[in-house]
């Protein structure tokens, strides 16, 4: 559906038609029997290493073992973690987890199956939204630049809560574009924005307030820009917010019937507290996100100043909607809140990838022969760069991660960038072979899809160790010699996976750590001090524990009766003699 020129003089009325150019050079049309093998090869690639790399903690430990507890308990309403109530955070997510290990058993493929639907759909609607709101050629070129930023590929196949949270919020963004489409019927309009109020009660379960927060900020600071008034005439608001309030309020009630401490300290301390305060102790400086973004999207850095002139110049729809608007200011304003508050993760601001996404994507069926042969040369460069530093790597180990691990890492670096060096090679060969620029794009972005694939993979290196799960069997096979009543003790250390591969909760030990919260509502299930852990330890006929190696040697210094079941650099497990 071709856009139309706006001019601010006449109101909303059309000044004259515009279509994007679609050139010969253009990565699109892709035939349909392609486009499906496409995905198909995608969908293999993507979800096929799930299962390849232990749970690396903090997340994806603590993701897994809370919807461990809630699949083995049956309580879908008080979200637990290691047996402590736990209300940083909604359950959506827990909730999706519980479910797949329900349908598919407990694993670690199952504990990252929900957060890597989420990011290959979000690829997939991308492509969708990009041809609607602009042309097929914008469409795929926008699911080619998502599915190929190592930021949504990577973050796509970590057990976090961001990649679904920026899913629901990607649906809520995307759905608004889909709803002010020309030609949209007032009946498809209204399906979609009142998709749109689902997607963000969904985002609400997902992660809380930012929700609202940020969709409404962006809608605010758009319509001050644009002057777009009839917007909000468009934003079915009495049945959206009867949409939204049916879908996020249950879970609020029911949680604070049973828990009444939950709303103070989900809302106040977690949403409000959190964001303004630096007790969450992560700091970052103003531009800590320029990074994430600069890594995140590096395989298309040379064509990002370029897409946004070329997005600025596009026009209105014919009743005003400026699509371009909206996706730059939801990517801006998103950066800039993260970026003020004070506490930052990697991982926050990744709900700007589909916007920025959409604006690269409809740029790239503009870029010329010359430009694109020079943007495949500068990142061959590039990728010979990054194999002569990788050389580096190898110097890297402490005692917590011993040098031969960054070797062994350092083999997997050289294969991803071999791997990528040899498709960006293919690339620039079918650019200059083929009529149409699609295979050398494709040939690009399945370079980065595989050098994130095969490092990501790689770091299984390490995940090995920091996991624990090489320790557990040693672990399980101890508590089956015990009563199934035998207290497991974390003493003054809470370990975030090797609870989920042991399938066993312990009990908290002088440092609660981010059970805070959780030890202070029900006291009775921990223990405060050291001093009163060995006498309950002495006074045991059976007990487990875990400590690190330096809590051990302390307490071996002091006689504690102990007897080592395993241990290796970070953590030693052990039993009452």
């Amino acid at each position: 559906m071709p856009l139309q020129r706006y001019s601010r003089a006449a109101g909303t009325a059309p000044a004259e038609t515009f279509a994007p150019p679609h050139d010969a050079s253009s990565p699109w049309p892709v035939g349909r029997l392609a486009l499906l093998l496409l995905v198909i090869a995608l969908g293999i690639i993507w979800f096929g290493p799930l299962g390849w790399r232990h749970l690396v903690p903090s997340d994806e430990g603590r993701y897994a073992e809370m919807a461990r507890e809630m699949f083995v308990t049956g309580d879908w309403i008080t979200p637990r973690y290691n047996g402590y109530k736990y209300f940083e955070k909604p359950p959506l997510q827990t909730w999706a987890n519980a479910l797949t290990f329900a349908w598919f058993g407990i694993g670690e493929w199952q504990a990252r199956l929900y957060t890597a639907l989420t990011g290959f759909v979000g690829v997939l609607l991308v492509g969708y939204t990009g041809k609607r709101v602009f042309n097929a050629a914008a469409g795929f070129g926008a699911a080619l630049v998502l599915a190929s930023a190592p930021y949504w590929q990577l973050m796509g196949h970590f057990n976090t809560l961001d990649m679904g949270l920026s899913f629901w919020m990607e649906a809520t963004l995307c759905s608004m574009l889909l709803a002010q489409c020309p030609g949209t019927s007032v009946r498809a309009a209204r399906g979609w924005m009142w998709l749109c109020w689902a997607s963000m009660a969904l985002a609400m379960l997902s992660k809380g307030l930012i929700a609202i927060l940020l969709p409404g900020a962006v809608l605010v600071l758009y319509t001050l820009i644009e002057r777009d008034w009839g917007l909000w005439k468009r934003l079915r608001l009495g049945s959206g917010l009867v949409i939204f309030f049916a879908i996020a309020t249950p879970w609020f009630v029911l949680v604070q019937e049973r828990n009444p401490e939950f709303l103070n300290f989900f809302f106040i301390v977690q949403q409000f507290a959190r964001y303004l305060t630096p007790e969450q102790n992560r700091p970052g400086p103003f531009y800590y996100f320029v990074w994430v973004l600069l890594v995140g999207f590096l395989p298309w850095l040379s064509l990002a100043v370029q897409s946004v002139r070329h997005a600025r110049a596009l026009p209105r729809h014919a009743s005003g909607f400026a699509p371009v608007t909206l996706l730059l200011v939801w990517a801006g304003f998103i950066f800039v809140f993260f970026s003020v508050s004070h506490s930052k993760l990697v991982s926050y601001v990744l709900p700007i990838a589909p916007a920025l996404a959409l604006v690269i994507g409809a740029y790239l069926p503009q870029v010329s022969r010359a430009t694109w042969r020079r943007h495949l040369i500068s990142y061959a460069l590039l990728l010979v760069a990054a194999a002569i530093g990788s050389i580096f790597i190898a110097r890297f180990g402490d005692a917590r991660t011993p040098n031969a691990l960054y070797r062994e890492f350092r083999v997997w670096v050289f294969a991803a960038i071999g791997v990528a060096f040899a498709l960006t090679l293919v690339a620039l060969g079918l650019e200059r072979r083929c009529r149409r620029l699609a295979p050398s794009a494709i040939a690009f972005g399945l370079a980065w899809v595989m050098l994130a694939t095969i490092a990501g993979t790689g770091h299984d290196t390490f995940g090995r160790q920091s996991s624990g799960a090489l320790l557990a069997p040693a672990v399980k096979a101890a508590l089956a010699q015990l009563p199934a009543d035998t207290p497991f003790y974390a003493v003054d250390v809470l370990d975030h996976t090797l609870p989920f591969y042991v399938g066993h909760t312990t009990i908290m030990v002088a440092s609660p750590d981010e059970l805070r919260f959780g030890v202070t509502q029900e006291p009775q299930k921990w223990v405060p001090t050291i001093d009163e852990w060995v006498r309950r330890w002495n006074a045991d006929r059976y007990a487990v524990a875990e400590m690190r190696p330096s809590r051990y040697d302390a307490l071996v210094a002091e006689h504690v009766p102990m007897r080592v079941i395993v241990r290796d650099e970070r953590r030693v497990v052990v039993e009452k003699p």
